[in-house]
């Protein structure tokens, strides 16, 4: 297979899997730590207004999807890529960061979940996932 088209399918492939993995963990998560009374977590208005309402194990479920997302989709892109595995792990983890930060400004969050989020869940866990690809070489 041309090393540009695997290269192209590495990286569709891991942007695919890292979302599935990510909304996976965030259709869960509210089963597992229950949103505040009469909170709508299913629309951007509905977090908004109760935003407020949410305690600090309720940013857990969101942490971890972006960090676990990201890590497999890296991972995916770097296990499939015939060559430039890190740079193209970096990418979809720079994709991913780009999607944290864009949440940041749409969604109204407190400032200790943002910077946690955006400094451990994205860079950190693709460094990983492409170290651990790199190995299985």
């Amino acid at each position: 297979m041309n090393p540009l088209f695997r290269n192209t399918l590495a990286v569709l492939a891991g942007l695919v899997i890292g979302s599935i993995v990510n909304m996976s963990i965030l259709s869960i998560s509210g089963s597992i730590i229950p949103p505040p009374n009469g909170v709508d977590v299913t629309t951007a208005e509905g977090l908004k207004a109760n935003m407020h309402l949410f305690e600090s194990k309720h940013f857990l479920f969101p942490f971890l999807a972006h960090a676990i997302g990201t890590f497999a989709g890296a991972l995916t892109t770097a296990l499939i890529a015939v060559s430039n595995k890190t740079k193209l792990a970096f990418f979809i983890g720079a994709f991913f960061l780009f999607g944290g930060i864009v949440m940041v400004y749409t969604l109204p969050s407190p400032v200790w979940f943002s910077i946690i989020d955006l400094v451990f869940a994205y860079l950190p866990t693709t460094y990983l996932a492409s170290k651990i690809a790199i190995k299985k070489k």
